[in-house]
């Protein structure tokens, strides 16, 4: 007779449904966004010099050091070697201007890490975007050093084109702005690297093309129902870094269809009514910010009906 005793070792895991397989690692999805930033890291090297490592360096060293101790301290596993906080890290330098000081720099990585990120139980239980709690943070304790623009290459004052919008007199050039010869954060300036990162992380579906279409679609459905032009908005401030690299972040976004394009749109409404009406030029961290926080309602009222379902009415 067969004997089908299971041997001692042998587990039996009862879970419920859906059960999906996916080759790829959470580490492997924070490598390849990482990779998705270097030709942004390139652009703001060789447009904002030695500046762009350094602070890039602080921020990312920051992060990965705060994460290491918080999780020490609490007694939790070591995870700083899945790429979580190194995109952090990277995210939070190409917000923030060349010309700040390191030391700010670290704090915003510690502030990133801590309150946006290890507060809520670390990767995955977080609702905001980490980086843009870092430099909401930045902006309110030190406002004056976060709007201090310098031109690329030669490091003299200047101001950025939304804040030439503002002024009236748009003297920045489309191409400047596509290539990233403008005054800036570090990692927005050049949409051309930015682009090229957006496609390679499209192609290896890291993140789903609603969100940057519904965003960037609803900015420029806006400009021309105003009389202004698209491409200026697209092209100006942290627009496109903020549609492919911060509004897609898998945690804090929606997970319906449905709800992606509500968040694409109101995140999109929200950058428009802060730069057109704001005191503030720019807009892109505060539409992100207000929309994770509206990311668990959406995927409520977005949530797809189960099959047979009816609602009874009394």
């Amino acid at each position: 007779m067969e004997n089908n005793t299971l041997a001692p070792d042998t587990r039996l895991v009862l879970s419920t449904g859906p059960h999906v397989s996916d080759q790829e690692s959470i580490s492997g999805i924070m490598y390849g966004v990482v990779i998705a930033l270097l030709p942004a890291l390139a652009a703001s090297i060789y447009f904002f010099r030695f500046r762009a490592l350094w602070l890039v360096a602080v921020t990312v060293g920051a992060c990965v050091l705060t994460e290491l101790i918080f999780q020490k301290v609490r007694g939790k596993p070591i995870t700083i070697y899945d790429g979580s906080a190194i995109v952090t890290g990277l995210l939070l330098a190409f917000n923030l201007p060349p010309t700040l000081p390191w030391w700010m720099a670290a704090v915003g990585g510690v502030v990133a890490i801590t309150l946006g990120k290890q507060v809520f139980g670390g990767l995955g239980h977080n609702p905001f975007n980490p980086a843009l709690v870092g430099r909401a943070f930045l902006l309110a304790a030190f406002p004056a050093p976060m709007i201090t623009w310098t031109r690329p290459i030669d490091g003299i004052a200047t101001v950025t084109p939304l804040v030439q919008l503002q002024m009236g007199r748009i003297t920045s050039t489309y191409w400047d702005m596509f290539i990233g010869n403008i005054g800036g954060c570090l990692g927005e300036t050049s949409a051309l690297a930015i682009l090229i990162g957006g496609a390679y992380l499209l192609y290896k579906n890291y993140i789903d093309w609603r969100i940057p279409v519904s965003y960037l679609g609803t900015v420029g459905i806006i400009a021309l129902i105003l009389g202004q032009n698209p491409v200026f908005h697209w092209l100006a401030g942290g627009l496109l870094l903020g549609a492919f690299f911060m509004a897609t972040d898998m945690v804090t976004t929606p997970i319906t269809h449905r709800g992606k394009w509500l968040f694409g749109i109101g995140a999109g409404i929200i950058l428009m009514v802060i730069r057109l009406w704001g005191g503030y030029p720019e807009g892109v961290s505060y539409s992100i910010l207000l929309m994770n926080g509206l990311t668990p309602l959406l995927n409520r009222i977005t949530r797809p009906r189960p099959y047979g379902e009816v609602e009874i009415h009394a």
